[in-house]
């Protein structure tokens, strides 16, 4: 088949996917073109199941030459791919049982505020700080990246401030309003995460987002940049704060965890760890746990017993915290989501049901 028309057909799937308001596209061999939408794996019956030479073509059709080259050196590749002006998407090309494959996340073209996006009113409060250490946890595909993008957008209007991101690859585009946005890409703008951090300081920033804390060095970096008065922002794949501290501390070795523990204890201003639950009626919601950082959490990150972290969390709701199973529960009694599935996302399933019969 010539080479256009896979070019053709990876647009036509690119435009279902955005029409759709589907969150992925997965390409596989062996398997028609599939779309996620609310979390639900649904294949395009009028599309056929993709062969080897399909998946070549439709694979050769995102991939630049440079990246291409990339891609065969290291079996598998992270970068943005726009369609004209209607979508863009965060892609992740790679190799299942020899074969091509592709996983394709849509990156919504406006940034959406955060009561669009059905977030707590008090996260506007990360939106004010001028310094301190901010992280958006969760497990993939559950909205880190677009909570975080709502938190910079805000300051971008209300501030003027220096932002710095470090992406791979970058997902939302800022239009720069009373901020300067500086948006770096890993292999195109830096060669490497580790780079971009060694000069970040250099740059002048305020607000600096690290897509991704993947390993000890970003970590350090970004307590180290909360700690000489930045507000820093990032992400990691935990399912709570409490989980989230103890990966932090974990991820030193045993030498350098108490001069780690001291720098979390004194940057960490709070931790949003959110799930996005199938609505009712449709599409999906957040529910989150806050946690805010007050002198209690601060001891309890001192004396490592971040075990009693969730019950500072559940007495603190008078300054706006909250846990996981309370933002479900309160979702239910909305008649937002169903029972079962609120249980499906809990991380206790038992005690929602108790704080379900208290109402």
């Amino acid at each position: 088949m010539p080479e256009n028309i896979y070019k053709q057909k990876l647009d036509e799937l690119l435009l279902t996917t955005a029409k759709h308001n589907a969150s992925d596209l997965h390409l596989a061999v062996g398997r028609r073109p599939t779309l996620r939408i609310d979390g639900v794996l649904i294949g395009l019956q009028k599309e056929s199941v993709l062969t080897p030479e399909a998946m070549e073509g439709l694979v050769d059709a995102l991939l630049t030459p440079e990246q291409r080259s990339k891609f065969l050196e290291n079996k598998q590749l992270d970068f943005a791919h726009s369609y004209e002006d209607k979508a863009r998407f965060r892609v992740n090309v790679y190799f299942q049982r020899g074969y091509l494959a592709a996983a394709l996340r849509l990156v919504p073209a406006q940034i959406k505020t955060i009561e669009e996006l059905n977030l707590p009113p008090i996260l506007h409060d990360f939106a004010r700080l001028s310094q301190g250490f901010v992280l958006v946890v969760g497990p993939a595909g559950h909205g880190k990246s677009t909570t975080l993008a709502a938190i910079l957008d805000e300051i971008n209007h209300q501030r003027t401030d220096h932002i710095i991101t470090v992406e791979d690859p970058i997902e939302y585009l800022f239009t720069q309003d009373r901020c300067i946005i500086s948006q770096r890409e890993v292999n195109n703008d830096t060669l490497s995460f580790h780079d971009a951090l060694r000069t970040l300081l250099r740059q002048d920033p305020d607000v600096v987002m690290i897509g991704e804390m993947r390993d000890r060095e970003s970590i350090a970096t970004a307590m180290t940049a909360a700690e000489t008065g930045h507000l820093v922002f990032s992400t990691l794949h935990t399912n709570s704060a409490s989980q989230t501290i103890d990966r932090i501390i974990d991820s030193f070795p045993p030498d350098q965890q108490t001069q780690v523990v001291s720098q979390l204890a004194a940057t960490l201003v709070g931790i949003v760890s959110s799930r996005l639950v199938p609505r009712i009626d449709g599409g999906r919601i957040p529910a989150s746990e806050i946690m805010l950082v007050n002198s209690a959490i601060r001891n309890l990150i001192r004396e490592r017993k971040t075990y009693q972290i969730d019950l500072v969390i559940e007495t603190s709701l008078q300054e706006g915290m909250t846990n996981l199973n309370r933002s479900l529960a309160e979702l239910i009694r909305r008649r937002e989501i169903s029972l079962e599935n609120a249980e499906l996302y809990s991380l206790n399933p038992s005690e929602l049901r108790i704080l379900l019969e208290r109402a």
